[in-house]
């Protein structure tokens, strides 16, 4: 999974992003504050929008990271798509969390670099198993083998495998019902987490940050619970040590260059509606 980093030279900055365009969730400001509480231990600061005119080139060359938090529909317009490729072509890290998958849609590349995979569909909120399979990853690294949840188990239009992702956890079918229909081949084991070491969003040329995802993270509890969140600020952690950023390289193109021991923050601006569940 790469190189191991030495010291952490400047204050990592990551931009949350949380619009809607169709389901909203009510968890959005639990996971929000959930973040931004856990980001000061971490040397992360937390911004927040839901403004799509943030996707710029200059605001966006200030994060070492933009975290997608439970969006939902067509997020952005063609100028904030165009900056938000811009930044993962110059070393930009991205996160995505639950219904991340299911924005920009339409959009290939997006798709690519939340790991080549967009929603599909869920069965019912219920309890479920959740297993830790694949190489040793500092999002699994405090879980359980075997996770209880209670969540939505995603099922996805393609297997993120197959652009180069490493799938982390794994729903295990059994431990829940889902009547289907299944219409595509996500691949097996069911694909819960992942990473990309080389976001494949990026245009040739381009120099590749690292990618996460997990598709949990449904419910207000979730974001209460102290292991789910170990296992999201270890993705988000391992996502900022992929040296494309100013968090750990002071030549890097984008990245905040504040030195250690800024404060976190958050401003937010709230937008979005609702229709069917993710």
């Amino acid at each position: 999974m790469g190189e191991t980093l030495g010291q952490q030279t400047n204050v990592a900055r990551i931009l949350i992003y949380s619009a809607t365009r169709d389901f909203r969730h009510d968890s959005i400001p639990t996971a929000v504050d959930a973040l931004v509480k856990a980001g000061p231990s971490a040397s992360i600061a937390f911004d927040h929008t839901e403004d799509q005119t943030w996707f710029t080139d200059d605001r966006l060359a200030q994060y070492d990271a933009v975290l997608f938090l439970s969006n939902t529909g067509e997020v952005l317009d063609d100028s904030g798509k165009t900056a938000l490729r811009s930044y993962l072509d110059l070393g930009g890290n991205f996160v995505a969390i639950h219904s991340a998958s299911d924005a920009l849609r339409n959009t290939t590349w997006f798709i690519d670099e939340v790991a080549g995979s967009a929603f599909d569909y869920h069965p019912e909120l219920q309890n479920a198993s959740v297993n830790v399979i694949g190489p040793s990853h500092p999002s699994t690294a405090n879980l359980p083998k075997v996770w209880a949840v209670r969540d939505e188990m995603y099922n996805f239009k393609s297997d993120p495998r197959s652009v180069g992702a490493t799938v982390v956890l794994s729903a295990d079918e059994s431990s829940y019902n889902d009547p289907g229909p299944r219409k595509f081949d996500q691949g097996s084991p069911h694909p819960t987490a992942w990473f990309q070491e080389h976001g494949a969003g990026i245009d040739a040329g381009g120099t590749a940050g690292r990618s996460f995802y997990t598709s949990l993270g449904h419910l207000n509890e979730t974001w209460q619970d102290s292991v789910f969140m170990g296992h999201v600020m270890g993705g988000i952690q391992w996502t900022l040590q992929s040296n494309t950023t100013r968090a750990f390289n002071p030549d890097a193109k984008v990245g905040n260059s504040s030195a250690m021991g800024s404060p976190s923050r958050s401003s937010s601006a709230p937008s979005g509606s609702s229709s069917a569940p993710r």
